[in-house]
């Protein structure tokens, strides 16, 4: 939610600019008109009404954004207790000798680092947080240790290691909305890989910057840093790699999310064509097997062209694609399964799209599946705590024992 005078005289402007009432403007953006008043007087707005707004206005997005003095942050006392073993070695206090204060004696056995990092991956990917959370602050030093004491030996090795594994770090924060200490990691692991011209490596965690930027509302930086590095890793076509193209067709989808979000559909719209071209060329949902990233494909682009109907608020839209042509259950069969984080976006904005027609039991179907196969992912999700809220607010009848157990589970009220 955003609450801001400043923002509420941005839009005032920017309707008054294009001739626009307060009900024309609704008309255009697709809202209510006691919605755009809220917003003018400065009532609380979420980022998707002002998605909405900047396109009734004919603006970016960002345009509505202003800097001002932060509200207090309430309730993240216990963040900062889990997070001290991870910033311990993220962050470790830096002194004159510029040492760590704790030191490993012996290096570490690098293989067994490497299968680690494997498996944090494959926590990551199957949405089981509260296990990488535990193994991320000993796969981080002994990724340091190894950088510190193997440096004449195996030295490519280790700084493949040791990036992944910041990577790594950086994603489960950026998930967790630990967003400085996320993009900490994430610059670390680039430049990292960068340095030792891994340029596969860095480009994937340049993917995982863009969407830092994006959870940020950062969208004109997301876009241009995905569009920039698209560019530097741009494949030929007829000799690419499934590598190559699978994050080339990444930085795609990075850079049309931030577009649709930023109300310029033509740069979403080339953008999706590129990633479509991709996933074509690759012909199949496609996981590489030595650094565990996420999934690309068919499946996958098409998700995320669904998710730009989301974001434009066409509810009927997604519910028209979601389960048909390359979502149908004999596609995805086919082509394989997206990443089980993909996956679950998709059936959250299903979900989304429910509620926002009225289907609170259709919505309520969704969430419930989502919370038996990933009750942890579905507890750091914003949308489903909107979507939760808003069957709460729009139920006119007696709360269901489902309704009840996930609005617990999601720690939503009222």
């Amino acid at each position: 939610m955003i609450m801001s005078r400043e923002l509420a005289a941005a839009v005032r402007n920017y309707r008054r600019r294009a001739g626009l009432t307060q009900e024309g403007l609704a008309a255009a953006s697709g809202l209510s008109p006691s919605v755009v008043c809220k917003v003018e007087q400065g009532g609380e707005v979420r980022v998707d009404t002002l998605h909405a707004l900047a396109r009734g206005l004919g603006v970016p997005t960002s345009a509505l954004f202003t800097t001002e003095a932060l509200e207090p942050v309430v309730g993240d006392e216990a963040n900062q207790r889990y997070l001290v073993e991870l910033r311990r070695e993220l962050m470790p206090p830096v002194g004159l000798s510029g040492r760590r204060v704790s030191e490993v004696a012996e290096p570490p056995d690098l293989p067994a680092v490497s299968r680690e990092v494997d498996i944090g991956y494959s926590l990551h990917r199957a949405g089981r947080y509260g296990g990488l959370a535990k193994k991320l602050p000993g796969l981080l030093h002994a990724t340091a240790a190894a950088a510190e004491l193997l440096k004449d030996e195996e030295q490519e090795r280790v700084v493949e290691v040791r990036s992944r594994a910041l990577l790594l770090a950086g994603s489960y924060l950026t998930q967790v909305r630990q967003y400085d200490l996320a993009y900490h990691a994430l610059a670390e692991g680039i430049r990292t890989a960068r340095e030792a011209e891994m340029t596969f490596v860095a480009a994937m965690g340049v993917s995982t910057m863009c969407w830092l930027l994006l959870r940020q509302d950062r969208f004109d930086e997301s876009e241009q840093l995905a569009a920039a590095t698209a560019l530097a890793v741009e494949p030929k076509f007829s000799a690419a790699s499934p590598d190559q193209l699978a994050v080339w067709g990444d930085l795609s989808l990075r850079m049309a999310a931030a577009a649709v979000r930023n109300n310029r559909p033509d740069v979403a719209r080339e953008a999706r064509r590129m990633a479509s071209t991709a996933a074509g060329a690759l012909g199949t949902e496609y996981t590489d097997n030595k650094y565990r990233r996420s999934t690309f494909g068919p499946v996958t682009a098409e998700m995320k062209a669904v998710e730009d109907l989301s974001v434009l608020g066409d509810a009927r839209g997604v519910l028209c694609r979601s389960d048909d042509g390359l979502l149908s259950s004999g596609s995805v069969s086919h082509y394989g399964r997206p990443s089980p984080a993909g996956w679950n976006r998709h059936r959250l904005d299903v979900a989304k799209a429910h509620a926002a027609l009225g289907s609170h039991q259709e919505a309520m179907d969704e969430l419930t599946a989502l919370r038996r196969t990933s009750p942890e992912w579905l507890r750091h999700q914003t949308m489903a705590r909107h979507v939760m809220s808003d069957i709460l607010r729009r139920r006119k009848r007696t709360l269901t024992r489902d309704m009840r157990e996930m609005a617990a589970h999601l720690a939503v009220v009222g």
